[in-house]
């Protein structure tokens, strides 16, 4: 299959790296230094070698901020039958623009980056493939996501919606709170070492991509669901109730089980 990956970022570089040997496998980006690394794969800046090129599939690894713009960029340089692909995180306004595109679609959300990730071990992660998708978009993208050893599971647009403003937006704040009120430690210990790590990882992301997960429609009601935990330890702790603080903690690791 030929394959065009749109983005040389690092998700863009881990898809070419991982099909570029069983694939014909295109990068285009218009920053021709993002493309100095990439191996076994044609490098494109021009729109007009993506013309010659003539892809069956693009999938497209631009930042989120530019997901669709850069749809729109390709779409007139690809054949009517090209499946077209992406992996964002956050499909505001994706639906919509698949139902107008006039080509088949597979979405998909690896849930996994590389900030945290150890992308040559990807066992215990997992990935997302919208249930709307295009049936030989999907068997591609199952295909290569079980070649990867990972969990996979289907979900509707809005069931990914829904679930990324559980699994994204509640770390994601738990986090920035912690940020928020951390200082500097001269001794820290391993719980707030940890923290720390996961904090620089966070904010080493993109700002729009942190500011649109949160902006998920469904992040308000998991914000409410952190404040309403927060008033009931911060009432427990202030009272020193050791029966409810004994009655918290086992309920805490009844949801951790």
């Amino acid at each position: 299959m030929k394959i065009l990956i749109a983005g040389a970022g690092k998700m863009g570089s881990f898809f070419c790296d991982v099909l570029s040997f069983s694939h014909e496998v295109a990068m285009y980006d218009t920053d021709a230094r993002r493309l100095r690394f990439t191996f076994n794969t044609r490098r494109f800046t021009s729109l007009d070698e993506i013309d010659d090129f003539a892809p069956d599939l693009v999938i497209n690894a631009a930042t989120v901020k530019y997901t669709i713009d850069a749809f729109n960029l390709i779409l007139p340089h690809i054949p009517s039958g090209c499946i077209l692909s992406d992996i964002a995180s956050v499909k505001t306004g994706l639906p919509e623009f698949y139902a107008s595109c006039g080509h088949p679609f597979v979405s998909t959300h690896p849930m996994f980056g590389p900030t945290f990730a150890s992308l040559s071990n990807l066992g215990s992660e997992n990935a997302i493939i919208i249930s709307e998708s295009d049936h030989l978009g999907k068997v591609f993208f199952k295909d290569l996501y079980n070649s990867l050893h990972l969990h996979i599971e289907e979900y509707s647009f809005k069931e990914h919606d829904e679930t990324i403003a559980y699994s994204l937006s509640i770390p994601f704040a738990s986090t920035l709170v912690f940020a928020g009120v951390m200082k500097h430690q001269d001794a820290p210990g391993t719980t707030f070492k940890r923290h720390m790590a996961i904090a620089h990882g966070l904010m080493s992301e993109d700002d729009y991509l942190l500011s649109e997960i949160l902006f998920n429609p469904n992040t308000p009601e998991q914000l409410s669901k952190i404040q309403q935990q927060l008033t009931e330890l911060q009432e427990i702790v202030e009272r020193r109730d050791s029966d409810a603080m004994k009655k918290y903690l086992a309920r805490v690791r009844e949801n951790l089980k």
